[in-house]
């Protein structure tokens, strides 16, 4: 029987904190860790939210395997290294600045950016370009309600976000592993579109440290990349950003980003994908599922270049 979640009902009571917190107690190695999700009390299938009311029940990821399985680069390149590594990152206070081509610039502490708008619980699938998946119950606000409260200037296309710069907490930014500070950007129409979420929590409790708090993107018809951690600089601009990924290695990372089974990164297929605790690879779904609500904003467009 498949268990559908109210879109009334928060994501804390999805699972219980109780219940994924004991998975600590047994939870050792990855292998141990996939056959103990498998089992655990308290896996139940949740509703993947859509933005037009309909939803699709799917598996949600345990709590442990959101929480220590990351790409933070900030952190380290391990997938261990942010939850490894979280403590040493302090998230409030936090600023984040709006500016640009917007008519209310302001530099906002992190409650007054937030207290105008209603919290939403949502549960979105997240690809990573690796292949592998999560589902995750998120917490935040529409990036659109953000935005329309800032006031784009007509001259306005694009959105940039930009990572919080801070070698002496994040080691990661110490080595010359990327260009820091991170960047990021989406067209207005895909900034602007309901399932674009700027996360504030997962599974009804604040955003972990590792997994980009205090403020993050979430994009989830587009590779994971796309979804910027720890944000202190939104900027609306005329000209299409440069991405962090896409500056560097420009043949690989363009910068849409959009779920696409047909195109392959050059050094793996994305045909298929391996849910974080299954053994099993299943098919990619285009846009990652979420086809019917965001591929008219691509028509007309040949997404083997615009990639």
């Amino acid at each position: 029987m498949l268990i559908g979640r109210p879109h009334d009902i928060p994501s804390s009571e999805i699972t219980p904190e109780r219940l994924y917190l004991r998975r600590r107690e047994f939870i050792g190695t990855t292998a141990r860790a996939v056959t103990a999700a498998a089992v655990a009390p308290g896996s139940l299938l949740a509703a993947c939210d859509r933005a037009d009311g309909a939803a699709v029940q799917e598996e949600l990821t345990p709590f442990e395997h959101v929480t220590t399985y990351n790409n933070f680069y900030e952190f380290g390149v391990g997938k261990e290294d942010p939850s490894e590594l979280a403590h040493l990152f302090t998230p409030r206070p936090w600023t984040v600045a709006i500016d640009g081509l917007v008519e209310k610039p302001g530099q906002y502490p992190l409650d007054e950016f937030l207290k105008p708008h209603t919290i939403e619980d949502r549960v979105y699938r997240l690809r990573c370009v690796e292949a592998w998946s999560m589902v995750i119950p998120w917490r935040g606000v529409p990036l659109a309600d953000v935005l329309k409260r800032a006031g784009p200037r007509p001259s306005a296309k694009f959105v940039e976000l930009t990572t919080v710069l801070r070698p002496s907490e994040l080691p990661g930014q110490r080595r010359d592993i990327l260009d820091w500070p991170y960047v990021e950007g989406l067209r207005l129409d895909e900034a602007m579109h309901p399932l674009t979420l700027l996360a504030t929590g997962l599974y009804g409790r604040d955003l972990p440290n590792q997994n980009g708090a205090p403020l993050r993107l979430v994009v989830p018809w587009k590779y994971g990349f796309k979804s910027i951690k720890s944000i202190v600089r939104i900027r609306l601009t005329d000209t299409m950003p440069l991405n962090t990924w896409q500056a560097m290695q420009p043949n690989e990372y363009g910068f849409y980003a959009n779920v696409n089974p047909a195109v392959d990164h050059p050094r793996w297929s994305q045909a298929r994908e391996r849910r974080i605790g299954e053994f099993r690879k299943r098919p990619t779904l285009p846009f990652n599922g979420y086809a019917d609500q965001v591929a008219s904003l691509y028509d007309g467009m040949d997404l083997r270049k615009w990639f």
